[in-house]
């Protein structure tokens, strides 16, 4: 691992590997590529703003890029869906065929469990052996689906690129910032009145095991979560708000009329998202254990308390 470009360095996960990369004494270079600046003030970070859409093979050549971290996804729901997959999945293929011409040696990509889709039957914990089914009606994790397929099928034809793909489960701690986070800000919380455990990671854990698999070249295909879970009630609790618990016969419609009117004071998010509170998708993270010796500092209760402390 010596020059490695970033997709979406300017985004969540993009922003602290970049920082952790940077600081790391096995690294010689850092690129990144985003539509917008990143926040950190790095002089050593060397950023272009690029479409991940567009050609990358001019700037993987010319700084002789040997490790790609693709994190350049469209997470906030967009009502413009035809956008929004555009930059998910041709991105994907874009980068992906750009890393094969180029010599591309390693290429890690973050995907999410959500790939395995909210559904009332998933088994309880979810491994890596259990099928993908993100589902339709919800375009991340639809698009998370269509992208491990695509990368299944690029692995097979180039063997000898490392791949990696993590799972992590939802990303918690002091800067965390999604639809789901200021959600669970405000202080009445409206919730649908059937909800599952959920799951989360530290977001220094997922940099770490990032790093993990860079640094010792772990290929294959890994859940990245915390053990333990959390029921929403507890969440809201631990946020110092208030829930209000609505039936879904009545919380899916109004929530719809509220997305296509565009009121994202209501919510950020259409009403196929609101299945994440109902459906449980618990990852097992035992197989990342056992193959790789990582070690978590953070469970899910803590990860989330870590998120919590800073919001307040």
């Amino acid at each position: 691992m010596k020059n490695i470009l970033i997709t979406g360095v300017s985004g969540y996960i993009g922003t602290t590997l970049a920082k952790a990369l940077l600081a790391d004494d096995h690294t010689a270079t850092v690129v990144g590529t985003d539509l917008r600046n990143p926040s950190m003030s790095d002089d050593q970070l060397i950023f272009y703003r690029h479409d991940v859409r567009d050609p990358m093979g001019r700037i993987m050549a010319d700084h002789a890029i040997d490790t790609v971290v693709h994190a350049a996804y469209v997470l906030p729901p967009l009502h413009d869906t035809a956008l929004m997959e555009s930059i998910n999945v041709e991105g994907t293929r874009n980068v992906l065929e750009a890393s094969a011409r180029t010599g591309v040696r390693q290429l890690l990509v973050t995907s999410s469990t959500t790939a395995y889709g909210f559904h009332a039957d998933n088994p309880i914990p979810l491994t890596e052996n259990d099928p993908l089914r993100g589902n339709a009606d919800f375009t991340y994790a639809k698009n998370k689906r269509e992208i491990e397929g695509i990368i299944g099928e690029f692995s097979d034809a180039h063997p000898r690129i490392g791949v990696t793909v993590l799972r992590p489960c939802f990303v918690v701690g002091p800067n965390m910032n999604n639809p789901l986070s200021d959600h669970l800000k405000k202080p009445l919380v409206v919730l649908p009145k059937e909800t599952m455990p959920l799951q989360f990671v530290h977001e220094t854990d997922l940099t770490r095991a990032i790093l993990h698999c860079l640094t010792e070249r772990f290929s294959g295909i890994f859940n990245i979560a915390g053990a333990g879970t959390l029921t929403v009630a507890e969440m809201v609790a631990m946020m110092g708000n208030r829930p209000v618990w609505v039936p879904c016969r009545l919380l899916y419609p109004l929530n719809r009329i509220a997305w296509a009117l565009r009121l994202h004071g209501l919510t950020r998010f259409p009403s196929p998202a609101l299945g994440l509170f109902r459906y449980s998708w618990v990852a097992d993270p035992q197989k990342f254990i056992r193959q790789t010796g990582f070690a978590y500092r953070y469970d899910t209760r803590q990860a989330f308390a870590d998120f919590a402390r800073h919001a307040g």
